[in-house]
């Protein structure tokens, strides 16, 4: 058994070293590469004057971190702090120096039903995010009456797969399972990958985060989806154990 890990950067490298520690091989193949958007002193400013600020993923905490280190800024204390789930509460409660709260579930949909996002009208909420990404929270917060910003901390830029001879040396490794943490880069890997292919790949055994994904993997043909209700690392080795 070998498992592709298409999750980026060191959190993918970190997951497949942990397989790779308990007898289970790994390729890491990132879809996508995070980097961090120039400094901008604006941030410092929506931070200050924000009532509410959500980060909807750790890479966007880490990126606004960078950003006010490089302008010798700091996060204020009056907000109020949330995440989108419990891996980027903690990084961003570590940052802010804040408590910071989080649904049990990590996803956008859970994140709306915390009560702290009941009665905000006329408050000012800022979201931490990357470039583009799903417009659900906004739409709903405005729905409820608050005033919402976006600052994009980062960006998500596509690697493409050029050598077509990586999709046969994933199968040659009998690679039965397949780790996709976000919709976009299940949508991209399907979009690139030629036919003569995806039909092997659609029969791979797929993990990922959450219901939203698990529906849209199998609308792309994915027949064994497994649902791990969480992006964190130590929840994915469980899931992936044998």
């Amino acid at each position: 058994m070998t498992v592709l890990v298409t999750r980026p950067g060191p959190e993918g490298q970190s997951l497949c070293q942990q397989l790779a520690d308990e007898g289970i091989q790994a390729i890491h193949h990132p879809l996508i590469r995070i980097v961090d958007n120039p400094p901008s002193s604006n941030l410092s400013t929506l931070l200050k004057n924000s009532d509410i600020i959500i980060a909807v993923s750790y890479h966007a905490v880490t990126a606004a971190q960078n950003i006010l280190s490089k302008t010798a800024s700091i996060w204020p204390s009056s907000p109020l702090y949330l995440g989108v789930g419990q891996k980027t509460a903690h990084v961003l409660s570590k940052v802010c120096k804040q408590k910071v709260n989080y649904p049990q579930v990590s996803d956008s949909e859970h994140l709306l039903k915390l009560t702290e996002l009941n009665g905000v009208d006329n408050k000012s909420i800022l979201i931490l995010r990357g470039n583009g990404g799903r417009e659900l929270i906004r739409d709903s917060l405005l729905n409820r009456g608050a005033q919402v910003s976006y600052c994009e901390t980062y960006r998500r830029e596509y690697i493409p797969i050029n050598d077509h001879n990586i999709y046969q040396t994933w199968i040659n490794k009998k690679t039965s399972k397949v780790v996709i943490t976000s919709q976009e880069q299940l949508e991209y890997l399907c979009s690139i990958t030629p036919d003569e292919y995806l039909a092997w790949l659609s029969t791979r055994q797929l993990f990922v985060p959450s219901q939203r994904i698990v529906e849209r993997a199998q609308q792309l043909g994915f027949s064994n989806v497994t649902n791990t209700h969480s992006a964190t690392n130590q929840i994915l080795l469980a899931a992936l154990r044998p």
